[in-house]
């Protein structure tokens, strides 16, 4: 589980690396809160965090439960391609938004394989 712990948190310092270019491009760009709208290169790395987050809300306990009932190797291996995949959204969004998808495709498998692998691995422990 430590391994699953220790990607959480790169996930997390990942998510805080985007919030605070979401901060620091409110002042860039002249966005003053609570406005999260009017440049849009500042809406562009606002919705990188904020669908980061979204994301996250699934991973981490997908994460937890996936190395529990599956497995604390395979579990981590997911998530560290979950991390990927983020940077890969990120830069796309960031240089042309309509070529984002790779990367959220790389998110959202995943946390796909996450969730139904620990489905699947709950039954079979029920069994």
């Amino acid at each position: 589980m430590e391994y699953a712990i220790v990607v959480i948190m790169l996930a997390l310092a990942q998510y805080l690396f985007f919030t605070t270019k979401t901060g620091l491009s409110r002042g860039k760009y002249g966005i003053d809160a609570p406005k999260c709208v009017g440049d849009e290169n500042f809406e562009r790395i606002f919705r990188i965090q904020q669908n980061t987050m979204e994301q996250l809300i699934v991973f981490i306990p997908a994460l937890l439960t996936f190395s529990y009932y599956v497995s604390p190797v395979w579990g981590p291996v997911i998530g560290l391609i979950f991390i990927a995949g983020r940077f890969v959204y990120f830069n796309a969004y960031i240089n042309e938004p309509a070529k984002r998808g790779p990367g959220m495709m790389m998110t959202l498998l995943t946390n796909a394989v996450l969730v139904l692998g620990t489905i699947i691995g709950i039954i079979i422990s029920m069994i």
